[in-house]
């Protein structure tokens, strides 16, 4: 459709018949291949109407003013409105509140989190029209508070007011609805976005045209959140209840992204779920981090190396003053240009914990296994000279046998007649000034006469 300006005192005509303009009842004067097209002077369109052409084809308008030097006027393409997805990066501008404190283009946001999450407010431009799918793999999709049509609305009460208007309708359509919480993020350590379960969506809009792009760094880093790899230094930290992200945030910029050595680097900051994993096989839980993503603008072989030395400061200044800030501890991991770089891991804590453990269970899986084969008389442990493990700390645990006394045999724990256990009869019998013989395992006392 165009919109163009009008230059004529006369009203605008419409080259096309009345069987292809949609949505008007009008006559056709007889005889006449076209008619006059027109606008009554006291009826308006509706601000929430809906204003039906044919494919193709046009109008003209104008202010009702007429001056015959205006000129040609202007001509303006309407797009189609039914493209536009919420879940679309490119439709969305971040407007921060506290750009003094950030260098200019030094902060950036994750894929997921260029788009609303649910603690952020939604502005949409007064005396715009927009029309927007909601498609997601949600049924609800939470915002703090959403501006539009010239007022705010910023509790459920509003909105739900605002859905039931003339409006809304129009203005958002499909399979998942808009949430106004009117509630900011309880936490001093931040909230994770939400859009996670989006994230497909949310990559396959920012990806439609093109692909990621090709690095130069070896074994790119994908963090969480975002749809492409990166080159630079991906920081996780763990935390307290008592660290505040937005302080420490500011911490890194001053601190760190001031300096000339770093003005190529470029961060991005927030809190995300990371998955957890049961011997890093099987899924388990998730659990919140700080994770810092840092890129740099160096090429070649120096491609990450900048970013690479910022997490190294940002590391060490967490050795130093980490318990303060409510940082116990962190890892980063580094991909770089340089052939000896690749990804490397500064702290690799949980991966020697995840492979202790999982040393320990198979050695006592094999252990299971072997007591499994003894008892069903498949497997003979004496042949393989396996001491039981309980047997072993007894004897640890008790005095050395005096001389010329013989000792039990740690294979055979079976009980003697009218007795206590093996231990306590070799006990009683040292106590009692008599000669200890060990128990031979194949001597069974129920076939003995006596």
């Amino acid at each position: 459709m165009n919109r163009n300006g009008l230059c004529s005192s006369q009203a605008p005509r419409s080259p096309l018949p009345a069987s292809e303009i949609a949505g008007m009842q009008v006559q056709e004067p007889q005889r006449r291949k076209r008619f006059p097209f027109f606008f009554p002077e006291t009826k308006y369109l509706p601000l929430n109407g809906e204003f039906l052409l044919a494919s193709g084809s046009g109008f003209t308008a104008f202010d009702g003013s007429w001056d015959p030097g205006c000129g040609s006027g202007a001509v303006l393409s309407f797009g189609n409105a039914e493209q536009h997805s919420w879940f679309n990066p490119e439709l969305w501008q971040d407007v921060s509140s506290r750009v003094d404190l950030e260098p200019a283009s030094r902060i950036f946001l994750l894929d997921e989190e260029r788009v609303p999450c649910q603690y952020d407010h939604v502005i949409f431009q007064p005396e715009t029209s927009f029309r927007v799918n909601l498609d997601s793999s949600r049924r609800v999709i939470p915002v703090q508070s959403i501006s539009l049509m010239g007022q705010e609305l910023s509790s459920a009460e509003a909105w739900a007011e605002y859905l039931r208007g003339p409006s809304a309708a129009w203005q958002f359509h499909g399979n998942a609805t808009l949430q106004v919480t009117g509630t900011r993020c309880p936490h001093s350590s931040g909230c994770a976005c939400g859009n996670s379960q989006d994230g497909d969506r949310i990559c396959a809009s920012l990806l439609r045209a093109e692909g990621c792009p090709a690095l130069s760094c070896h074994s790119p880093l994908r963090p969480l959140g975002h749809c492409c790899g990166v080159c630079g230094a991906v920081v996780t930290l763990d935390f307290k209840p008592e660290f505040d992200l937005q302080q420490y945030r500011d911490r890194v910029v001053q601190a760190w992204l001031s300096l000339p050595r770093y003005a190529g680097v470029q961060m991005a900051i927030s809190k995300v779920h990371r998955a957890q994993t049961f011997l890093g096989l099987l899924p388990r839980s998730s659990t919140p981090v700080i994770q810092i993503v840092l890129v740099d603008g160096e090429a070649g072989t120096q491609t990450g190396t900048a970013a690479e030395q910022l997490a190294a400061d940002i590391m060490g200044d967490i050795a130093q003053h980490g318990e303060a800030l409510g940082i116990p501890g962190g890892s980063v991991e580094v991909a770089t240009g340089s052939a000896l770089g690749g990804q490397a891991a500064i702290h690799a804590s949980r991966q020697i914990a995840s492979g202790t453990v999982l040393g320990l269970l198979f050695a006592l899986l094999l252990l299971g296994a072997l007591l499994y084969l003894h008892r069903k008389g498949k497997l003979r442990l004496q042949a393989l000279h396996l001491p039981r493990l309980w047997n072993r700390a007894e004897d640890l645990n008790s005095p050395e046998p005096e001389s010329g006394k013989g000792f039990d045999n740690p294979m055979f724990d079976v009980e003697l007649p009218g007795a206590g256990s093996v231990e306590e009869t070799l006990q009683e019998m040292a106590s009692e000034g008599h000669q200890v013989f060990y128990i031979n395992p194949l001597y069974d006392p129920s076939e003995t006469e006596t």
